[in-house]
């Protein structure tokens, strides 16, 4: 597990996939909290190619209403997020501005085969998920590029319509290992990824005693397992010292600081996504005098991260990532062309929004290969066969058709109203582990799977399945 090696971004090719090579003049770089201090020259908008692959949008001759949401003209899809949750107003917002801009994009170069994509963008506000399925299922032809953090209240309506889906992100291990799901950069829950965890225990030794910051939400309570095993796995302890912040707000933080001041732990990391009440903990922490070392993951690659650094409450918070950072646009062809999208249709740029784009990219690079077969069928035999996956070069390589999680990712920190990559030193670059992290009983969540490693819990015997 110890063992270290750097592969570079967009160096694997992607399987069934053509990639050719994409200009890299007039490349952008941007960071989360708009300062142009280091932007270079603005990216043109691609065409042909985005990063190393080829696009999947254009015309064509494409034909036949083989599908609920396919016609001979268009190809209607759902997507979403939870930007409504009242506690934490516009939480990953990105997700559905991506598929916003995305698709604007695509239709711009004609399409898919020259059928226009119609969106239908959902707000399941955290508790309304299982409504918005209901709504899909009556409407969409497949789910593409969303994120919502109760997501295995979805699940029971998305396989009884037998809605295939290319998810942005997942949280409950229902829905990670769910039927007909892929994912850009999947999330397994019998296997991880500590590359994070590797890094922070070869360069910051004081997480040998990690305080870990869980929360009341069900759903982030469920993630942190796996990070709790990450550190054990890679020679760490990890305790949560008894915390769980209300995702709501309303705690005496400065006791909170206290608990972890008795544990005795020497460094902190959350999963928590970046939020006014962790905001306020870091500051009772700066009171306090708790001035420990604070790690967390992707979802606080994010401009409010980097807007609520004042009087450096956020500076030098280590993010752990599997993408290229904005900051990397003038080495990493696909972020400078994510970057310009956005910058064209608007939209919050973040991480989880790169994350959407790649898994519309997977989407709509098999959507163009079924041509006019565009039906679920056709998607789930594609995608069952993308073995190989780098969303053009904006991540570390994955394997969505075999649902197994990368081991590859690189370290960030925050630097004012930037980030600086600080592992590996060189952009483009991915500190890689030797194989994944096997998952406990426990971060399976109480499901059971088969042998092909799907979710047993609202299985049928009717899903779409990869053909023979």
């Amino acid at each position: 597990m110890r063992h270290q090696r750097l592969v570079r971004a967009g160096a694997a090719a992607a399987s069934i996939l053509l990639l050719v090579p994409a200009c890299s003049s007039d490349r952008d770089s941007a960071d989360p909290g708009g300062d142009d201090s280091s932007a270079a020259p603005k990216a043109e908008l691609p065409t042909d190619t985005f990063g190393d692959l080829e696009s999947p949008c254009g015309e064509g001759d494409a034909s036949g209403a083989t599908e609920q949401g396919v016609t001979d003209d268009s190809i209607t899809i759902g997507y979403g997020d939870d930007k409504g949750f009242s506690a934490t107003p516009g939480l990953n917002q990105e997700m559905g501005d991506a598929m916003d801009a995305f698709i604007q994009w695509c239709n711009g170069l004609g399409g898919i085969n020259g059928r226009e994509i119609v969106g239908n963008r959902y707000d399941a506000a955290i508790f309304n998920t299982a409504q918005v399925m209901k709504e899909s299922c009556s409407q969409d032809f497949m789910l593409v590029g969303q994120g919502f953090g109760l997501d295995e209240n979805a699940e029971p309506d998305r396989i009884k319509c037998k809605m295939p889906t290319v998810s942005g992100f997942t949280i409950s291990p229902a829905a990670s290992m769910g039927p007909m799901h892929y994912q850009a950069v999947p999330g397994p829950v019998d296997e991880f990824n500590p590359s994070t965890q590797q890094i922070l225990m070869d360069n910051y030794p004081e997480f040998a005693k990690t305080g870990m910051v869980n929360s009341d939400s069900p759903a982030v309570a469920q993630g942190l397992l796996r990070y709790f095993g990450n550190f054990e796995a890679v020679g760490a302890d990890a305790d949560d010292c008894g915390v769980s912040l209300k995702s709501a707000g309303g705690d005496n933080y400065r006791a909170i600081v206290q608990k972890y001041k008795e544990c005795g732990v020497t460094a902190l990391f959350s999963f928590t996504p970046p939020s006014p009440p962790l905001y306020s903990f870091l500051e009772a922490a700066k009171v306090e005098g708790l001035d420990l070392t604070f790690a967390t993951e992707a979802t606080w690659y994010n401009e409010a991260v980097s807007d609520a650094n004042v009087g450096d409450l956020t500076e030098g918070v280590k993010v752990g990532m599997q993408f290229q950072p904005f900051e990397n646009a003038d080495e990493v062809p696909a972020v400078a062309d994510y970057l310009s999208i956005m910058d064209e249709f608007g939209g919050v740029k973040a991480l989880l929004g790169m994350q959407t784009a790649s898994s519309f990219l997977l989407w709509a690079q098999v959507a163009k290969d079924c041509g006019s077969d565009l039906t679920r069928q056709c998607m789930v035999d594609g995608l069952s066969k993308v073995t190989s996956w780098t969303g053009g070069g904006l991540h570390a390589e994955s394997n969505p058709g075999d649902n197994r999680t990368p081991i590859c990712g690189i370290l960030t920190e925050v630097k004012g109203k930037t980030y600086e990559q600080i592992v590996p030193e060189a952009k483009g670059e991915y500190f890689c582990v030797d194989k994944a992290r096997p998952g406990t009983e426990a971060e399976l969540g109480g499901i059971e799977l088969t042998d092909d490693r799907i979710a047993t819990k609202y299985l049928t015997d009717d899903v779409l399945t990869p053909s023979s």
